[in-house]
């Protein structure tokens, strides 16, 4: 839960990055690679001036500033950041494909985004209370005792 109040607090100090909204805090079962802890996820929803290209140099950043862990393809990690959607592009870079390949299939990214914003889609793949709906797969579980401080 710091990793993610970090992360916030991080991406909130960054210049002409304003948050638009903050989901509330899932506990979630882990999606493939070796047996692990279940993660804490969040999306947040912001605005900006930058190029996608600087906002994942950012959340890149950011992610060495906590001292990311992860070893294995799939396994644990002590903080992950990802950009789901840049508004309506659609592009498969290798260093960023978005909309983000495998989004449109994990519960633990789209029900806290459906919170976040309840008319959110996905380019190409559509509405995520639509896709949530045949999401299959992990426990997702929101924490009604876990908060992320929205910045401001």
């Amino acid at each position: 839960m710091e990793n993610l109040q970090g992360a916030v607090d991080a991406l909130s100090d960054a210049p002409d990055v304003s948050f638009v909204a903050v989901s509330p805090v899932y506990e979630t079962e882990p999606v493939g690679g070796p047996a692990q802890a279940d993660y804490l996820n969040a999306v947040l929803i912001a605005a900006t001036t930058h190029h996608a290209a600087a906002i994942l140099n950012l959340a890149q950043g950011i992610e060495k500033a906590f001292h990311r862990t992860c070893g294995a393809r799939w396994g644990p990690r002590t903080l992950d950041i990802d950009i789901i959607t840049w508004g309506d592009a659609v592009s498969d870079d290798p260093d960023l494909t978005l909309p983000h390949p495998r989004a449109h299939e994990r519960a633990f990214v789209l029900a806290p985004w459906l919170d976040a914003d309840p008319d959110a889609e996905i380019p190409g793949r559509g509405r995520v209370a639509d896709l949530l709906a045949c999401a299959t797969g992990a426990r997702v579980r929101r924490r009604a005792d876990l908060a992320i401080h929205p910045p401001g």
